[in-house]
């Protein structure tokens, strides 16, 4: 898997420019030649499919969350264009976290057979694909279909970017996925904030709304495709034993540490898919205007920039994380607590709460690199913590829209909300202790 990179990257900072040590000019040559974590081999190139390169990244991070955010936006439009009950729209926001288990767990071994850089390729075409057909399916089967078409690209993305990051810029790994980590939450504001207002440019057509950002995810085929045919540009498969290290064996179901950030790791997935298909729902029915609502919801994504940033250089320097993980935990539940309460008269404080709240997943990421003592252990528990939790957080979003359409409001959903706080504090205490799975079996 690949999301591990996203948490161990950040521990090894370039030198200043200008400032190359010796050592690291004598290893240059075997450093080159070392296979990257999922098998792969840099190979050197002009600096022009480099800057190639980064331009496919930058536009590939961008699309790995608008076809989610977008929609969240616009779900009452969509409910009554397609006829949709508050149970099927509740599956509709489940879908992101099935397909992200489902497809991501074959992403690495796609890229052993074509390469990271194809597959994320195919999965932008599939991403402009999805969007761009989804609307106009004709009925939410078809709708339904073609958003698990694009999510499938988004997972397999999803997974392989980091991967292309450390194999191909092993000089620069801190900064491109700085870079990654940026576009990725611009994204995901960008189109929570403006899809309401270019939809009512677009003549009031929630169909037009969302089938636009297929554009986007169109343009980012194009640098992906030049940086293939370049060849060195893109990291090609090794083979034989580079291929394949030799690792010291874990059980990794055997680790209560495991399960532990298995559990923590599902568990504010469900809240941020919660979040995205469901937080501009409450403000709407609170009052709150469908463009305000956008925007607050884009206020609430984006304060994963900063703080993606700042918690896991934090986290890295305690060496019990719990505290942080019920610090963000108690920030939800205040968030849950002003929605319940006062919805739309302190709807700009509730979504910042939520905001810091989301951050749990950087968060995750970082005690993930933590919680092990070598690189196949980090494989491993990584691997292990996202399958399951993925699996973990398909049913809230889905149980959300059931208690919504049978409640007829929305305190019973945010009381779930709420409810489920309270186990990730408690199991994000636990895997946040200073223990590693190589000592737990």
């Amino acid at each position: 898997m690949a999301d591990e990179d996203l948490a161990t990257v950040g521990a090894a900072e370039p030198a200043p420019r200008g400032t190359t040590p010796p050592e690291a000019v004598r290893s240059e040559a075997a450093d080159a030649a070392r296979p990257g974590p999922d098998g792969t081999v840099p190979t050197a190139g002009s600096p022009w499919p480099a800057r190639i390169l980064i331009v496919g990244l930058v536009l590939a991070a961008l699309n790995l969350r608008p076809a989610i955010t977008s929609l969240g936006a616009l779900m009452e439009e969509v409910r009554d264009g397609l006829g949709m009950s508050g149970t099927v729209a509740g599956l509709l926001t489940s879908v992101p976290a099935l397909c992200f288990a489902a497809f991501g767990i074959a992403a690495p071994r796609l890229a052993r057979r074509w390469g990271p850089g194809a597959i994320v390729c195919a999965g932008m075409a599939a991403i402009a694909a999805g969007v761009v057909v989804r609307p106009f399916a004709g009925g939410t089967a078809g709708f339904l279909a073609a958003s698990a078409l694009a999510l499938a690209g988004i997972a397999v993305s999803n997974v392989l970017l980091p991967v292309v990051i450390k194999s191909r810029f092993l000089d620069r790994v801190g900064a491109m996925t700085g870079l990654y980590s940026m576009a990725l939450a611009l994204g995901t504001s960008l189109a929570a904030a403006v899809t309401v207002p270019m939809t009512s440019a677009l003549g009031g057509s929630w169909q037009l709304g969302l089938a636009v950002w297929a554009v986007l995810a169109a343009v980012a085929v194009l640098p992906w495709i030049a940086a293939l045919r370049s060849g060195p540009a893109v990291p090609r498969p090794a083979t034989g034993a580079a291929a394949h290290p030799e690792e010291r064996p874990i059980r990794i179901t055997s680790s209560p540490t495991a399960w532990a950030l298995a559990v923590f790791f599902g568990l504010q997935a469900t809240a941020a898919y919660i979040t995205m298909g469901w937080m501009p729902q409450i403000f709407r029915d609170a009052g709150v205007s469908a463009g305000t609502a956008g925007v607050l919801l884009a206020v609430t994504m984006a304060m994963g920039v900063p703080l993606s940033f700042v918690l896991p250089r934090l986290a890295a320097r305690m060496r019990h994380q719990g505290p942080l993980a019920a610090g963000l935990g108690l920030c939800g539940l205040a968030g849950y607590a002003g929605l319940w309460l006062a919805p739309a008269s302190g709807a700009w404080a509730w979504a910042l709460l939520m905001g810091v709240s989301n951050c749990a997943f950087p968060l995750a990421l970082t005690m993930i690199g933590m919680r092990a003592t070598s690189s196949a252990g980090v494989v491993k528990l990584s691997a292990f913590a996202q399958s399951v939790g993925y699996l973990i957080s398909i049913p809230g979003p889905l149980l959300v829209g059931t208690l919504y359409q049978h409640s007829g409001g929305w305190g019973a959903p945010i009381a779930l909300m709420a409810g489920l706080m309270v186990p990730q504090i408690a199991v994000g205490v636990l895997a946040g202790r200073d223990r590693r799975i190589e000592d737990e079996r």
